[in-house]
């Protein structure tokens, strides 16, 4: 093995390790909100911390690999795509922060009834799988795993289309918990952002794999394996 392939294999360990914090904050998050756990709303929110020290930690990896190996064609698609991953991660780290921080000033628990004319939960999990599945597609070099976050994020978008409707049926019958409702909607336009960052993962996945570059292209395109 060279040296190049040494490093671009540490630095994959390296990203996969901070795909894991962040998704780890993704699922304590999820927990917070149905219990409304203010601890562990809390947790997330320090541990950001540690993402922003990975997301400095990759860039100065991808710089020191560009400087000292000038790598080309699939060595140099595998580092350009860390080096946006690595970004899609730290701001998807900072949208479960800000999910946290709604909980933390929630006074008491969601009603059940708004977490299911809503669909939050669902779609919670779905961003969470989005999530899962773009992290095994990058660790198997799958894009047919990739491809499948695309259609996974229609599921976010419709959802996140309707709360608008949702959330105000439910004030109208309940006007006393205005406050935590709009904490709601907040996090649901939150979800659909983490399904963003998903696909954008997604799309640089498939661009280090196979020199495709999917931006501006349609959901169909991106779903075609060809």
């Amino acid at each position: 093995m060279s040296h190049l392939d040494s490093e671009l294999q540490q630095l994959k360990a390296e990203t996969i390790k901070m795909w894991t914090l962040v998704n780890n904050q993704l699922r304590k998050g999820k927990e917070a909100l149905i219990n409304l756990d203010k601890d562990l709303a809390r947790e997330v929110i320090l541990s950001e911390r540690r993402v922003n020290a990975y997301e400095l930690k990759l860039d100065r990896d991808c710089e020191n690999i560009f400087a000292l190996f000038n790598p080309v064609a699939v060595d140099l698609r595998c580092v350009l795509a860390v080096l946006k991953i690595n970004n899609n991660l730290e701001r998807t780290g900072d949208i479960v922060e800000g999910i946290a921080k709604f909980v933390t000033n929630v006074d008491h628990n969601f009603d059940k009834q708004v977490l299911e004319i809503t669909r939050a939960v669902e779609m919670y999990e779905a961003a969470i799988n989005m999530m899962n599945d773009v992290l095994e597609a990058f660790d198997k070099e799958d894009t047919a795993i990739a491809r499948k976050v695309f259609q996974q994020d229609e599921l976010l978008d419709d959802i996140n289309l309707k709360a608008n409707a949702a959330i105000a049926e439910y004030i109208r019958s309940n006007p006393e918990n205005i406050e935590s409702a709009l904490y709601l909607l907040s996090i649901i336009r939150k979800l659909e952002r983490v399904g963003d960052q998903a696909k954008n993962m997604a799309e640089e996945i498939i661009f280090y794999i196979e020199a495709k570059v999917l931006k501006h292209r349609s959901k169909v395109e991106k779903q075609k394996n060809n």
